[in-house]
């Protein structure tokens, strides 16, 4: 059995980070999304790997390859356009003959999920076998209706809360025949001009030929929005065999799993609590705190007295002395000059709210800081409010406070109306 993996799509509600790369080669936990997907399939079994690409695509070929180096065989498909997840599908026909698993490339899941749906396929030999989760918020899911506990009725998308028929979503893991290439020829495009896969397997429905597994919530998570990347690196770092390899000078503590790479050094007085991470030829301290749950990226200095926590820092970032970095996601190349803060709650103890794609929506955390695109430079004394955004390229004078999200390629400054007078007059 091959695996067909949907690496296409653009992750235009993760921006500004999706401007400069692929959603599916952002870093959690130390490794791009799509290379804990691939590492879940191979352990679920499967060596044989279909890679459906369009955004950014060669770049995903390049950090890839054949497939040798993760131990599996890759090749790569295009898909043309944008047409939707049925139309990404329907460009692999012509490399699959038998039943082929399917994930969406920008899902954390682990092989065991995978199993569950590849083994009860095999068992009762359906046209589809797809997975469900149970979620919180069934409005933002497809969401699965079931009859006789395990044959798929009907899937709902995006319901409205009370309207919803069950709370269990469609996972984006599935075991297809060839079968469904013909139904997704006999689709039509929804109103956006896409074609869905989940148009297709609704024509697999009248004969009961749709078969439905549950699998733990623990063992799935999706990606979608901003925030949702740091859910990700916690569930990444949970799940890493932590080693320790770099220079940690005498004087630095390193309490519970902590990855250290074999070029990156850890300086005296450094407080590092696990899960975390910390890549190749990265500085940290002396003097600093790095709490559970941060992934910190190549080439990365951390000056003294810094407090970093929860949050994911890309390569070649520098983070001036005394600075407090909470709940955030810094991009490649941004330099955070001394005294930065990210502040990361309200004061009224709320839910932080963030623009997605020109629309207000509630993170439903209480704690997250600021989202800043590559190459932003910040200068001294400079305070994030929650749920901020910074476009690429951007920059900070010194003592702004950023309240509302900063376009790409903008200077922000403050004006100031400086009084000089003669003592004693």
């Amino acid at each position: 059995m091959k695996a067909v993996i949907l690496a296409a799509g653009e992750g235009v509600r993760l921006q500004p980070i999706t401007l400069t790369r692929p959603k599916h080669l952002i870093k959690v936990g130390g490794e791009p999304i799509l290379e804990h997907c691939l590492n879940a399939v191979k352990t679920s079994g499967i060596e044989e790997a279909l890679i459906v690409i369009h955004y950014m695509g060669d770049v995903i070929r390049q950090y890839f390859g054949d497939g040798k180096k993760f131990g599996l065989k890759i090749e790569y498909v295009e898909q043309k356009a944008m047409l939707g997840t049925g139309n990404a599908v329907s460009v692999v026909e012509p490399y699959l003959k038998d039943d082929f698993l399917l994930v969406y490339g920008d899902l954390l899941f682990s092989a065991e999920a995978a199993k569950k749906v590849i083994n009860l396929h095999k068992k009762e030999k359906p046209a589809a076998t797809m997975a469900v989760v149970p979620v919180e918020n069934p409005e933002n899911y497809g969401i699965v209706e079931l009859e006789d506990e395990k044959y798929v009725k009907r899937i709902v998308e995006k319901p409205k809360r009370e309207e919803a028929p069950t709370n269990l979503a469609n996972a984006g893991i599935y075991v297809f025949s060839t079968e469904i290439f013909e139904k997704i020829r006999e689709t039509s495009a929804s109103a956006r001009g896409e074609w869905e896969i989940t148009d297709a397997i609704s024509l697999l429905l009248k004969d009961k030929m749709v078969l439905a597994v549950e699998i733990s919530r623990d063992d799935w998570l999706d990606i979608g929005r901003p925030w949702d990347l740091l859910e990700a690196n916690r569930w990444a770092l949970m799940r890493t065999e932590h080693k320790l390899c770099g220079d940690v000078e005498s004087g630095a503590h390193l309490i519970g799993p902590v990855s250290v790479a074999e070029t990156a050094r850890i300086r005296s007085g450094a407080y590092i609590e696990g899960p975390a991470f910390i890549d190749e030829e990265s500085d940290i301290g002396p003097n600093c705190y790095i709490r559970p749950y941060t992934s910190i990226g190549k080439r990365v200095r951390i000056g003294n007295a810094c407090e970093i926590k929860n949050s994911v820092i890309m390569d070649n970032v520098h983070i001036g002395h005394l600075s407090y970095v909470g709940d955030c996601i810094i991009g490649e190349n941004c330099n955070l000059g001394a005294g930065t803060i990210t502040a990361n709650y309200r004061l009224d103890a709320g839910t932080v709210k963030m623009v997605v794609k020109d629309r207000v929506v509630d993170s439903g955390r209480t704690k997250l800081g600021v989202v800043l695109g590559d190459n932003v430079k910040v200068a001294i004394n400079v305070l994030f409010m929650p749920g901020v955004k910074v476009g690429c390229n951007s920059w900070v004078g010194p003592n702004v406070v950023v309240y509302r999200d900063v376009a790409a390629d903008t200077i922000v400054l403050l004006k100031q109306n400086v009084e000089e007078r003669r003592l004693g007059s």
